[in-house]
């Protein structure tokens, strides 16, 4: 078999074997694309580490036709997962090619973690104008992204049912399917509940839009915020604060994360929090929250008084 055909079925395996989500799918099938454009219709058995290395090259020489920009290291990097995890399926199924092992990742690019601090993170809790139905349930929002450290696609798929506000927990499946308990803080369920007493609806959604026309069918999906429309809102407050720091929900997790690190919690147990399958993921926050060395500092460095 070629590579197109064994791509459909790599494809279709994540979606049935793997119940990978579909933007996941969506993305790998774009990724590998671009190596068929590359490589051509080829046998599996002709991919080598010659292949790779001038693949990788093809990579960093690519430019966008539409924005006339390159692939950023970290983009590069999707595109080989891809090929890897593709090359990984075929030694599953006992087809001859390259073992996916010998495929290497680029250094990624270092990128500063965007963290609120205290005063502008409060700034963007409270920037909501709460006096309204919409400014209560943004209010809510902001809350919950902080006291959970969900990612936005999560925080946009609760549903009302979800949430036991009594325990302040709730269960969700996060990225790759993986579960985990999200715990609330007093505040996040105090207006959670503020939000939920202005709803005069039965709609399953959590958090739904309060423009545009009513549709209760299929108990309201179609009320329900997308994951663009939470960004977008985020974004409006971040405008109108002038914040330095162009935050994003994601901000707030690493926010979320951070604050946990600094107070005292052990990394392990904010990877299970955050839904991190890989500890070193997590292990970006500990630049930023090593308490130690900051006290270190502080102590001998003859700079403080």
């Amino acid at each position: 078999m070629t590579v197109s055909a064994l791509i459909t079925d790599f494809l279709e395996y994540l979606e049935l074997e793997r119940n990978t989500s579909q933007l996941t799918i969506k993305n790998y099938d774009h990724y590998l694309k671009r190596f068929l454009e590359f490589a051509g219709d080829i046998d599996p058995k002709n991919i080598d580490l010659n292949t790779v290395r001038k693949y990788r090259l093809f990579l960093s020489r690519f430019t966008d036709p539409k924005t006339k920009k390159g692939l950023k290291r970290v983009t590069q990097n999707y595109f080989m997962i891809a090929l890897r995890a593709f090359l990984r399926y075929l030694a599953r199924v006992d087809i001859e090619t390259l073992s996916p092992e010998k495929v290497e990742l680029g250094d990624p690019e270092p990128r500063p973690l965007k963290i609120l601090d205290d005063a502008h993170l409060k700034q963007l809790l409270d920037a909501p104008d709460v006096t309204k139905k919409d400014g209560i349930r943004d209010r809510a929002i902001l809350e919950t992204l902080f006291s959970t450290g969900l990612r936005v696609s999560e925080l946009a798929s609760l549903n009302r049912d979800t949430i036991n506000l009594n325990r302040k927990e709730f269960g969700i499946i996060g990225k790759g399917g993986k579960e985990r308990v999200v715990f609330i803080s007093d505040s996040a369920a105090d207006w959670l509940q503020k939000y939920l007493d202005v709803r005069k609806d039965s709609f399953k959604p959590l958090f739904i839009r309060f423009q545009g026309r009513i549709d209760p069918s299929d108990n309201g999906q179609s009320m329900r915020l997308s994951p663009r429309s939470i960004e977008r809102a985020v974004e409006k407050y971040v405008k109108n604060l002038r914040l330095p720091v162009k935050a994003t929900p994601h901000t707030l997790r690493h926010s979320f994360a951070t604050d946990l690190l600094i107070n005292g919690a052990d990394i392990r147990s904010v990877q299970e929090m955050l839904g991190h399958s890989n500890i070193s993921t997590t292990q970006i926050y500990t630049h930023v929250t090593n308490k130690h060395l900051k006290d270190v500092h502080k102590s001998f460095h003859s700079g403080n008084k």
